[in-house]
């Protein structure tokens, strides 16, 4: 194929399909994107060999990587994340990761390369359904046949992915297609009437909110990753501040508000603070603001916040008393809203009502973090870890997690002093996100200090992602708490099943000579005397780095609330 000349306005030139594909990326700004080649995307492939000094293409290991890493680079910068792979297999296995884009709002375009056209529906070698099967998990999905859709289907595909509230958008293009040739057009989607995805700002309703909370003599805020996805973190510092809001935040807000902020009373859900959960039953104004009230927040609905008024600032209508029960809605973007309500909101201080969280904070550190922190027992455990990370780091590390107790105590216990730094899979709970998603962060973000803090367990489903570090020289800092079980689940099994630990002992391998065969800088702590040694060595190390901490086998993450229990009966041990 003749290699096309890049020039800096193509428009209406004739070209291939697959050349289509890497100037329609070109043009909404993509210079990263992350993939696995096969039969049915290899004309789009070699098309980007010839812009290779316009598009960096990073070859994962395998195609779930590739969505995860997509999914950590959109998250640390706020773009739109991108990802390539072949038909059948390639296609089938970006799925878990594009499902977990879905439940946590991340944008991604996933494109894939499909069948010639004449042989869709039959069975053709390595084709799969991937619109049919993918459409219950993305926001858009889309099969192009013919090159000259080309463009229009990737300027819909980005405008959808990151309008409104963002999701992945996936589309498969036909290997006939990516060989057609076509006349070049590109334009930038605009929007169609029948996707409105801000909704327009209700100022009544907006009056109604701020009556509510200027009577409120119990108000509480609970925020989720909407204030991160409008970008407004300035305006919802600014209106807590006015009107003296204590605020709590789910896993996926975390990071919106400085982890020391005065206002800042903890974290929601499960595995959440003591006060907040507690208290969530107590205020008598209850101000949701970007999150969705999902199962993990709630516990029993039936239970839940019932003695208060409920404000629920939302940008998605299907959000608005899907769960809980608002008593006043206010659809529309976070920082429009917010900026609305400012002027509105009285000045106030409630200190009596903050007050009530500070006594309850002092018990759980008391009852919890004190020992979690500073434990006596021989073997660390996990909250220690993270707290020497804190200590010995800016606090403005990017921290990516993986799913478990260690991501409950990452979360927990690691402090954040700027936006966009706390990466983690909150609604699919995806074990083997972190190794891939703090790839694709550092990548995004190659300036800032990225931190993984994985488990055994979910170490081992994206391990191969250790090659992509060693292809790509990424300094990412890996950090292993490793207690041989699968936690969460023996933590579980202790507490509920009688500790019958059923497949939950890990039998692991050697990781340290694992990871040095990929080229990574490995150190492996058993004994608390060598912790702080280590972790500063691997903060001050320039390239990537693996640390292996042997943690205690049975430390259980407490406070808890047991599934289908009400947030007050939240436990502390």
């Amino acid at each position: 194929m003749e290699k096309l000349a890049i020039k800096t306005n193509i428009r209406k030139q004739l070209m291939t399909g697959s050349q289509a594909v890497v100037h329609s990326l070109i043009a909404e700004g993509v210079d990263l994107i992350f993939g696995y080649p096969g039969g049915a995307i290899m004309p789009v492939y070699d098309a980007l060999y010839d812009v290779e000094d316009k598009i960096t293409h990073i070859l994962t290991r395998h195609e779930q990587g590739a969505t995860h890493a997509a999914q950590g680079f959109a998250r640390a910068t706020g773009k739109v994340g991108v990802c390539l792979a072949t038909s059948g297999p390639g296609a089938t296995n970006l799925i878990t990761g594009i499902a977990d884009a879905q439940i946590d709002s991340t944008p991604l375009v996933c494109i894939t390369g499909q069948v010639t056209s004449h042989l869709l529906g039959t069975d053709a070698f390595q084709e799969t359904d991937i619109i049919g099967i993918s459409m219950p998990v993305t926001k858009w999905n889309f099969q192009v046949t013919r090159a000259e859709e080309i463009p229009f289907a990737l300027a819909k595909a980005f405008f959808i992915a990151k309008s409104g509230r963002p999701g992945p958008v996936l589309i498969d293009i036909t290997k006939d297609a990516q060989f057609e040739t076509l006349h070049f057009d590109y334009k930038p989607f605009k929007g169609m009437r029948s996707y409105v995805p801000t909704p327009k700002l209700n100022l009544d309703k907006v009056k109604e909110a701020a009556t509510l909370i200027n009577s409120a003599k119990k108000p509480f805020v609970l925020f989720g990753q909407g204030v991160l996805l409008a970008r407004a973190e300035k305006e919802f510092k600014e209106f807590i501040e006015k009107a003296g809001l204590p605020s709590a935040w789910t896993i996926m807000g975390l990071s919106a508000l400085d982890s020391d902020h005065y206002l800042n009373v903890g974290m929601l859900g499960m595995h959440g603070n003591y006060a907040p959960n507690k208290l969530t039953n107590e205020c008598d104004v209850l101000i949701a603001i970007g999150m969705r009230f999902d199962d993990r927040v709630t516990g029993d609905l039936n239970r839940y916040a019932k003695q208060a008024k409920v404000i629920h600032i939302e940008i998605d209508p299907a959000e608005i008393d899907k769960n809980v029960k608002t008593d006043v809605a206010v659809l529309g973007n976070a920082k429009e809203s917010l900026k609305a309500l400012i002027d509105l909101v009285i000045k106030k201080e409630h200190k009596d009502w903050l007050e009530n969280f500070r006594k309850l904070e002092k018990e759980e550190y008391n009852e919890v973090i004190k020992k979690e922190l500073n434990p006596k027992a021989k073997l660390m455990s996990m909250g220690e870890v993270i707290n020497k990370i804190n200590l010995y780091s800016n606090q403005k590390n990017i921290i990516v997690s993986d799913v478990g107790q260690h991501q409950m105590i990452a979360c927990r216990y690691a402090k954040f002093k700027q936006t966009r730094s706390s990466i983690t899979s909150g609604g699919l709970g995806t074990m083997g996100f972190c190794l891939p998603a703090a790839i694709g962060a550092k990548m995004g973000m190659p300036d800032t200090q990225v931190i993984g803090i994985i488990g055994d367990g979910g170490f081992q489903m994206t391990i191969q992602e250790l090659g992509t570090i060693f292809q790509f020289k990424t300094a990412v800092k890996i950090v292993l708490l490793n207690n041989e079980f699968l936690g969460m689940v023996r933590q579980w099994q202790e507490l509920f099943f009688d500790k019958r630990y059923a497949s939950t002992t890990m039998v692991n391998p050697n990781f340290q000579t694992i990871v040095k065969g990929y080229g990574i800088k490995v150190k492996k702590v058993n004994k608390r005397e060598h912790l702080e040694e280590a972790i500063k060595e691997m903060l001050s190390y320039e390239g990537s780095y693996f640390l292996e901490v042997m943690v205690g086998k049975e430390n259980n993450v407490f406070p808890m609330i047991a599934t289908g229990a009400s947030v007050s009966e939240i436990r502390l041990k």
